[in-house]
């Protein structure tokens, strides 16, 4: 049995214009990178080759099943890699980090090779492992092939909404955030000395960019997913076969910065929701923020929904609910209520008394 409770959450911002979102390419994603809304889309799951922008995945993979600081020596399986590199030799000493900065800012095949091969032994291991992340972000329109997003046999094929899905599972981590938002990095090897510059151009043009990626086939054509932060709205677009890709991007982050504002309607922590007694003595708390982005328009229909499960035992960090974010009938998100106990004031009668009322 649950008890229902509900608050309206009166915000204030200013008049917004009509969106105006457009885009060239034969797949669009304009994605909240926090809450995971999509804000624009134009044949999100259209499927194709999606070159090296599937290093993303190589680069998160690795960075959740290795230590990135740990020295490694190239082998033979660099023999096998063409097309864009950073140009390592068999025999050099690198760090994993310094591989994945030349992964993601040059899209060096061969350092996809080598992380593979040190990451998981082999490369067929570590594209497994890229097929069962992707299979736990939710990716379903995904298959990868490679950790390089070259057209082999088959390649990388995916959508535009699950690479915003997965760049949007990728910034949470820190050191892919740092890394996929450096625009120059140096390595010194026992063999060579390298500096590199990022291929995403948007982070030297548009003030706003904090990472991405870029690819390019000539069965992919232009593929580019791009990361953007203002006023604490984050944001991903994927472009997926779009050659005016740069100025697409700059123009969807602008219309959305203009548009939408990011609210947190509840911050991580202790809570209190107003009539609820059945807990009373004991500390309800969220484990993030609830946080959304909402245009003008639709800061005027926002509810929040609080559903809690009624359960006499319960340890420590249990779940007992969820607060549901509502725009009008809609639910668009929620954030899961945990407990702690704490020492109840209340006489044994009367809990007798609570319990018997909330089961009416």
């Amino acid at each position: 049995m649950k008890k229902v409770i509900f608050l309206m959450i009166m915000l204030l911002v200013p008049v917004v214009n009509v969106h105006a979102f457009s885009s060239n390419a034969k797949g669009t994603v304009l994605m909240d990178t926090d809450s995971k809304r999509i804000l624009y889309a134009e044949n999100a799951h259209y499927t194709q080759s999606v070159a090296s922008i599937s290093k993303i995945m190589t680069a998160i993979v690795a960075i959740e099943n290795s230590n990135i600081k740990k020295t490694v020596t190239v082998g033979d399986e660099i023999l096998k890699a063409y097309g864009s590199g950073i140009y390592v030799q068999k025999g050099e000493k690198i760090t994993l980090e310094d591989l994945l900065y030349g992964l993601m800012l040059r899209s060096g095949n061969d350092a996809a090779l080598v992380i593979a091969k040190n990451v998981s032994g082999s490369t067929e291991k570590f594209v497994k492992k890229m097929n069962e992340t992707a299979k736990k972000i939710g990716m379903n329109d995904t298959t990868f092939n490679n950790p390089s997003g070259l057209d082999e046999e088959k390649g990388n094929i995916s959508s535009a909404y699950d690479m915003a899905l997965l760049m949007s599972y990728a910034m949470q981590n820190p050191n892919f955030r740092e890394i996929t938002k450096t625009k120059v990095h140096t390595v010194k090897t026992n063999k060579n000395f390298y500096k590199w510059h990022n291929k995403n151009k948007l982070l030297n043009t548009y003030k706003y960019t904090t990472g991405g990626k870029t690819g390019f086939t000539k069965k992919a054509k232009r593929t580019l997913v791009t990361t953007a932060s203002k006023n604490g709205l984050n944001l991903t677009v994927v472009t997926i076969n779009d050659g005016s890709d740069w100025q697409d991007h700059k123009s969807l982050y602008e219309e959305a910065f203009k548009n939408y504002t990011s609210y947190t309607l509840i911050e991580k922590g202790n809570i209190t929701i107003l009539g609820e007694n059945y807990y009373k003595g004991n500390t309800l708390f969220i484990k993030k923020d609830l946080k959304y982005p909402l245009s003008k328009s639709e800061k005027e229909a926002v509810m929040l929904k609080y559903k809690i499960d009624k359960k006499r035992h319960f340890t420590n960090h249990t779940k007992i609910g969820t607060v549901n974010l509502y725009i009008g009938d809609k639910k668009v998100t929620h954030q899961n209520i945990y407990i702690n106990k704490g020492e109840s004031k209340q006489t044994l009668s009367e809990k007798i008394k609570s319990w018997l009322n909330n089961d009416k």
